[in-house]
């Protein structure tokens, strides 16, 4: 199934590398205006853009410097897009970080910092964008979420604890929101091929494939076409769910 997001302008937390590069690549090279923010690899956002730029898509694409844990920053942003693309049809929540240690090791700021990216950046944009949705009566939002809010890992207290939040907070949402015509879900990724994997000691890596059924790690591309899905049209009766991309690790 491949998807036309031709007039869709979307918005991508935490864009310039990973998953988020995988969605704003996807979606900007099937027609869409997409924005992304980053929060200090300006490099790596420069490389983003200039990389679609060369392609001649149709749809526009545009990086944001901004702290998902800011909410004036949120709604400036928010701002910014609607302004430039006339509208903003669709947000991914994807920006967040993990910080992984043995609770009786995690120092409080790691807690804290862990809290405040990936839960306080998810209220940040959300709640900067839903009124405008509101107000259109349309849009969808995609919380990249995780695997680890649903089975939880160990040595990820704080990580796993957001991540279930988040799943949390799309399921509440989906029911405030829906008879606006806004549909709020998450896509659960397990253990995907991105510079945080290859960061991990290869006798880790091996570890964590045996628990894999499908015996591998997933691509980003992979989970960029389960957030296309839902912010697609196809999943116009799609509300409250999680999408779970890990290979069978959670089954």
């Amino acid at each position: 199934m491949d998807l036309d997001f031709g007039g869709k302008r979307v918005l991508i937390t935490g864009g310039s590398r990973g998953i988020g590069r995988a969605i704003v690549s996807y979606l900007a090279e099937r027609g869409a205006d997409v924005a992304f923010t980053y929060k200090g690899n300006h490099e790596a956002a420069r490389e983003l853009c200039d990389t679609l730029a060369r392609l001649e898509l149709p749809g526009r694409v545009m990086s944001l410097a901004a702290d998902a844990e800011q909410l004036d920053q949120a709604k400036e942003t928010i701002e910014r897009v609607r302004e430039t693309f006339g509208g903003l049809d669709g947000l991914v929540l994807n920006a967040g970080i993990n910080r992984d240690k043995p609770l009786f090791l995690m120092a409080e700021e790691d807690w804290d910092a862990t809290i405040g990216a990936n839960l306080k950046g998810t209220y940040n944009y959300a709640r900067a964008a839903v009124y405008g949705m509101m107000r259109d009566k349309a849009g969808s939002i995609v919380c990249i979420s995780s695997v680890s809010g649903l089975k939880g890992m160990p040595g990820q207290v704080n990580y796993s604890a957001t991540k279930a939040g988040q799943i949390g907070f799309v399921r509440s949402l989906s029911r405030e929101v829906a008879k606006y015509g806004i549909t709020v879900n998450a896509v659960a990724p397990g253990f995907i091929e991105t510079e945080m994997w290859e960061a991990l000691p290869e006798k880790v890596r091996t570890g964590f494939l045996g628990d894999i059924p499908l015996g591998r790690p997933g691509k980003a591309e992979e989970v960029a076409r389960a957030v296309g899905f839902l912010l697609s049209e196809e999943a116009s009766y799609v509300t409250g769910s999680v999408l779970v991309v890990d290979g069978g690790l959670s089954a």
